[in-house]
Order: C-alpha cells, then structure tokens, then sequence
C-alpha cells in the first residue's frame, strides 16, 4: 500500500510537472495595438500604448514568466496597467507578480472582496494581489489612440464581472461571460446567474457591430455571429429546462434527461469545462434557488 500511495504521488508529480511544461503561450494580433495571448486559463487581451502594455486577467502565477516573455515580442514596454474580468485564479493568478513589476490593477468592487475573502480561507491575504482600483458600474480609460470603456455585468458568471470594450480598435473583452462554442460554466454560488448570463450576451450584442472582434474568457477568437449563436444556445436550453420545472420536473430528472441539451451536445458545447450533465444542473438550479 505504502509503495502504491508513493507510486501514485510520484505519478502524480509528472503528470503536473508535464502539463506545466507543455503550456505554450499563443499571440494572436487582432489590430494594429491589441492581441490575444491563450495559454492555460483565461484568455489575456493586450493593448500597447504609450504608457505601456494595458493587460486583461494574467492567467496563473506559475505562467507569468511566460507571459512576460510572450509580450516582450509584442513590446519592449512594461505592464504598467491589468484589469480583472473576475475574481477566479485563472483570470487574477498572476496578479501579484504583475504588481511586483510595478503594475496598476484594476476591477470591479466585488472582485477586491472575493479575493480577499478567499485568501483569507487559504491562510491570508496578499496584498499585492489585489485590485487597488475599483469601480461600482464602470470606468473610462483614454490614451492617444484609443479610448476603453470598462462597465460591470451584474449577476451572469460571477457578480463581479467586467466587459471591456476598446473603441476605436473594435474589440470586446468579455471575460467569463462568453465561452466560445462550449457550455459555459456559472459560479452560482459567487453571484451567477443564467439569467444574467443572457442579459450579458444581449448587452454585448447593443454594444458590437458585424466588424467587431470579440475576445472570449475561453475559446477561440469570435465574432458577432459567434456570440449570437452562444446566446441563442443559451435561450433554447433556459426555455427548454424552464418548461420542465413548470410541468414539476426535479433537479434529477433535468439532469438525467439527455434530449434537453440534445441539439447543442452534438455540436461539441459540451466537450469543453462544463459538459452537457453539468449544464442542465447549472441551468436548473439557477433558476429555481437563485432567481425569483
């Protein structure tokens, strides 16, 4: 037993050791000063300005190395400004060590209080993982090309979420509140809500334009048609599981009745973080415990 539990941690130890390894950060240039870095978490947006590199979520601690090293091929220039999507690790993981490099962090009020309330589970908090601005609503930031607009999405993936719209360049950020062609996943017990995760995808949809590229908190880089597709996807299933609360349904009949999100499974939402089971519980407890 001892010789398989050590067996098992050092499978373990590789195993991880290997998957860190193997992150390869991607720079993808949308405009002529904003790119998409994907990596192993949310996806980074970059803006390169004349103050430096304007940066949205840094992913994990343990990859900041390479994501410094990846926008250095962008820019000589530091980061001198990051702001949160959210609170979870993989959008603020690497907070503190943009910070220590003399970084200006940025998010929405709640975004500050979850940290600081989930650090203090884990033994403490880390101050300069913090945000050190905040806003209620919405901030507007202005540099020499390029006006951002930054506004808060109440209740969708967290109650902490931010969009982040670069005007003239013509590109939206939205965080946690898009997962491109997948199932999203909705921190029900941090704020989110289904309902709120349409009304997010509808105030995108007011905002953008057929030109418009949108960086997703996860999956590939999309466009208007991509985000119509994602909100109609969300409607159908919300209706469909809705009616089936209606008829007196419970929570484990949704979830085991495959033919709700049938129409969608088959085109691969569900082989993402959230499958297809998954999302019918989401679905189902949001909008009987968490909404009137």
């Amino acid at each position: 037993m001892k010789r398989l539990f050590i067996l098992g941690l050092s499978l373990f130890w590789i195993t991880t050791s290997a998957q860190r390894k193997e992150v390869t950060m991607i720079t993808d240039q949308i405009s002529e000063n904003i790119y998409m870095l994907t990596g192993q978490g949310g996806n980074i947006g970059v803006f390169n300005n004349e103050k430096g590199l304007f940066i949205i979520d840094d992913q994990f601690a343990r990859l900041s190395d390479k994501i410094f090293e990846s926008l250095k091929a962008i820019s000589d220039q530091p980061v001198t400004m990051v702001i949160n999507t959210h609170f979870h690790g993989d959008h603020t993981g690497g907070n503190k060590n943009m910070a220590n490099q003399g970084a200006t962090i940025f998010a929405q009020k709640n975004v500050r209080s979850r940290i600081i309330s989930k650090q203090d589970k884990n033994g403490g908090v880390v101050s300069e993982s913090l945000p050190v601005i905040t806003f209620d609503e919405g901030i507007q930031l202005y540099f020499k090309d390029e006006d951002i607009h930054a506004f808060h999405i109440h209740n969708a993936h967290t109650d902490g979420d931010t969009m982040v719209y670069f005007v003239n360049g013509n590109v939206l950020h939205m965080g946690d509140t898009f997962f491109n062609g997948r199932y999203p996943y909705i921190d029900l017990k941090s704020g989110g809500s289904i309902r709120g995760y349409i009304k997010a995808s509808e105030k995108a949809l007011m905002i953008i334009n057929e030109d418009t590229k949108i960086i997703p908190g996860h999956g590939k880089l999309a466009n208007k048609k991509d985000l119509e597709a994602f909100l109609k996807m969300l409607k159908e299933i919300t209706a469909t599981i809705q009616k089936e609360i209606d008829k007196g349904k419970s929570e484990e009949d949704v979830v085991k009745n495959t033919s709700l999100t049938a129409t969608y499974d088959v085109k691969g939402y569900g082989n993402g973080y959230i499958n297809a089971e998954n999302m019918r519980k989401t679905v189902y407890q949001s909008l009987t415990n968490q909404e009137k």
